[in-house]
């Protein structure tokens, strides 16, 4: 007689082997339906008609964000993130740096505002103060850094000092030379202060928060500076002198300044974080190139080029992390109409503008990128991306299902 085929041995082999195949394929579908969006994102509360905190969670968690920067610790929203994995950094506004300087009250502010939500709601960073050194506020200027190492103190006595970085966020103003980025310098009144900063963000290992926004620079000068240079689009680049290092686009010029200041004052090895960034979708009269169609390229094309996971020309191995600003349209921010006009979304949780591909993005260097689209933002009410996952992800794992139990059986028969 001839030999068997396959034995039961054989069989159950490849059905073993094929179960652990389907295994991965669930896993690896679990994974795509929760893929991340490539950045953070700030998520202001300036407005009287903004969705609930619990409704804006189930916007970003939609749209696969799961990195946010808050600009106070709002009780209700700290409580709306538990559970998410949503990271947050949670911040603290310059009207309360001062009480920090207390030891007692930044235990109390810790408590009360931090440990009191952990681990449930990951809290991944503290924010003390906001673009502090560029005010005029000198005696909010001089309790900084004391308020911070408070805070950081409260954090190390219930041991949350290595999960949760402490930095504050600064106007790309404290430079007082951006051009070249080789040449870049802090403000000379501004380096006594900058310097016990810098010696304790080099301590603790936290990063240097810069709000970075090349459409201030454009709005100021439109004749002299390119708008495809500004909005990550082909141009011809702007060359930096002392290197020979082509930019293609402003915003990793102007990090790439605070780099080149970082180096001068002597902290090479400090890490930037883009910690705001975005474009107007509207604007006043003179508020040149504040229009949708300019926002829309900007932040689409800045989510590309982030998605790429590179670094700056100064900076290739380290992994440029940003913040857009901002997820919601606030109505009630003071100042110029653009001010009001920076969100990604309505406040009813559909998008201002689409996401998708803008074409070709110009990266730091003299190569242009050709990326493929990036995850659009949905047009409609939050709900109808969501069923629209929901229908694709239940029809996949009907299929794995149905493949599993067939296999079992198999495996199992006699």
């Amino acid at each position: 007689m001839g030999a068997s085929l396959m034995g039961n041995g054989d069989l159950r082999m490849i059905c073993l082997s094929a179960l652990v195949l389907l295994s991965g394929l669930a896993l690896s579908n679990s994974a795509s339906n929760t893929s991340s969006f490539a950045t953070g994102i700030n998520y202001g509360q300036v407005a009287d008609n903004l969705s609930s905190p619990e409704v804006v969670v189930g916007l970003l968690q939609t749209r696969n964000i799961n990195k946010v920067k808050i600009f106070s610790a709002n009780e209700t929203v700290l409580k709306a993130f538990a559970n998410t994995g949503i990271e947050l950094v949670v911040g603290l506004g310059n009207e309360n740096v001062g009480n920090m300087t207390d030891p007692t009250k930044a235990t109390e502010w810790v408590n009360e505002n931090i440990q009191a939500y952990l681990p449930a709601t990951k809290i991944t960073g503290i924010a003390v103060g906001n673009e502090v050194y560029t005010g005029t506020d000198t005696q909010l200027m001089a309790n900084l850094v004391p308020a911070m190492k408070n805070i950081h103190s409260a954090l190390v006595s219930i041991g949350a000092d290595m999960d949760i970085k402490i930095t504050t966020p600064h106007s790309l103003a404290v430079l007082g030379n951006s051009y070249p980025p080789s040449a870049g310098s802090f403000a000379s009144d501004l380096t006594s202060l900058m310097k016990p900063l810098l010696d304790f963000l080099s301590q603790i290992g936290s990063p240097l928060f810069i709000n970075v926004y090349p459409f201030f620079a454009y709005k100021a000068n439109p004749s002299q500076i390119s708008l495809e240079y500004v909005l990550f689009q082909s141009n011809a680049g702007v060359v930096d002198p002392n290197n020979n290092i082509r930019y293609n686009n402003m915003l990793y010029a102007q990090v790439d300044a605070v780099y080149s200041a970082l180096s001068a004052l002597g902290y090479p090895n400090l890490e930037v974080t883009v910690s705001e960034t975005g474009w107007p979708s509207m604007g006043d009269a003179d508020e040149v190139g504040a229009t949708l169609q300019n926002a829309q390229t900007y932040n689409g094309n800045l989510l590309q080029l982030l998605a790429q996971n590179q670094g700056t020309p100064l900076r290739p191995k380290v992994v440029l992390q940003a913040y857009l600003f901002a997820l919601f349209n606030e109505d009630m921010k003071p100042g110029p109409t653009s001010e009001r006009n920076y969100g990604l979304y309505k406040p009813d949780g559909t998008a201002v503008y689409s996401l998708g591909s803008t074409g070709a993005v110009s990266t730091g260097s003299t190569r242009t990128v050709s990326t493929a689209s990036y995850p659009t933002a949905a047009d409609g009410p939050v709900s109808s991306a969501k069923e629209t996952c929901s229908v694709v992800s239940f029809y996949n794992h009907f299929l794995l299902l149905g493949l599993s139990t067939f296999f079992v059986f198999l495996l199992f028969r006699p």
